[in-house]
């Protein structure tokens, strides 16, 4: 069934850009490293040397009469199953009338906060629930925009990100985008079920604060089940101060901290005996005067302490992660009625 819902979805996007000769807004992004990684001094071997991280393509396009379409593929990723769309980040038709906006499709599960929110080809080091949480599903999703563009308020019901080999599970999710000058918000609540009629609540709320030329993105996330006491006991809470003193240079510093205090096993990405921090620093450079976002080289580092109740973890105890590399945007293709028409 969710093959053949992508089919036609597909066949739906080509067919009617064909008939509108809209808009096709085509994009290949890239990312090569070179890391080294250390647990307390030692060389971890096979996560040591140039490692291609990510090749994606993404389009984009109206197709007309309130209709647009938004498609990301990782070609760089392995498909389980044989299923191509297991690669696929999102494929979604989304149509729009006046302020509302309903849509449907492979989508980003609605979780707050701007680690979360933000690509993972422009993340360098992350906290332990952002290297869990499978974060696309499939669904459908509502959204009103107030007459400023201030807020955008989401409601979204879509396939449970733990459903593995079942297909009956599913996430509830609300959502505040708000941006107001120097204050941006995506918060979030979330109630996500983790196995057949069990649930997960989330409370994530993504505050940005921006300060001249220096911005402040701040994440806090409580995660409870029955019988946990709700506050305060499985959270994650992720910092991160960047400075940009001019278009072609960036500094920043991010801390991330993942604590899970409780012997319940319903966290399936922060595991129970959990209480770990990440502290690190990098640079990014933006070296083109026109399109200064299409190329950018960077350097990072980031030690992790403390403990992990999950052995298999990404974020592990005396950790070092040293990283450089460089990440290239390109247009292949745009193509709109004026353009098609000459």
């Amino acid at each position: 069934m969710k093959k053949l819902f992508l089919i036609g979805l597909l066949a739906f996007i080509c067919t009617a850009l064909y008939a509108q000769n809209d808009l096709i807004n085509l994009r290949l992004e890239a990312r090569a490293d070179y890391q080294r990684e250390y647990i307390d001094g030692d060389d971890v071997e096979d996560n040591c040397g140039f490692d291609g991280k990510f090749l994606n393509i993404r389009m984009d396009g109206h197709i007309g009469q309130g209709f647009s379409y938004s498609y990301r593929q990782r070609l760089n990723k392995a498909n389980k199953d044989q299923s191509f769309f297991d690669a696929t980040d999102w494929i979604y038709l989304t149509y729009t009338k006046n302020n509302w906006s309903l849509s449907a499709g492979k989508l980003v599960v609605g979780i707050g906060g701007y680690e979360y929110d933000r690509a993972p080809i422009d993340l360098y080091f992350c906290s332990e629930y952002w290297h869990n949480i499978p974060c696309y599903q499939f669904g459908v999703s509502g959204a009103y925009t107030t007459d400023s563009g201030n807020d955008k308020f989401m409601v979204q019901f879509c396939e449970s990100p733990f459903m593995g080999e079942l297909s009956d599970m599913y996430s509830y999710n609300i959502m505040w985008y708000g941006s107001h000058g120097w204050f941006n918000t995506i918060y979030s609540v979330n109630l996500i079920e983790y196995a057949p009629c069990k649930y997960i609540s989330y409370i994530a709320l993504g505050n940005k604060f921006n300060m001249g030329n220096m911005s402040l993105e701040l994440d806090f996330m409580n995660r409870a089940a029955s019988g946990q006491t709700f506050i305060g006991k499985n959270i994650s809470v992720v910092g991160e101060l960047s400075w940009r003193p001019n278009k072609k240079l960036n500094i920043f510093g991010k801390v991330s901290y993942d604590v899970n205090d409780t012997e319940s096993a319903a966290d399936l990405c922060v595991l129970p005996g959990t209480e770990i921090t990440r502290v690190g620093a990098g640079v990014e450079y933006f070296p083109l005067k026109d399109a200064v976002n299409d190329v950018r080289i960077h350097a990072s580092g980031s030690y992790t302490f403390g403990d992990n109740g999950n052995v298999a973890g990404a974020l592990l105890d005396k950790q070092t992660f040293l990283n450089v590399g460089v990440t290239w945007r390109m247009d292949v293709m745009k193509l709109g009625k004026q353009m098609l028409s000459k």
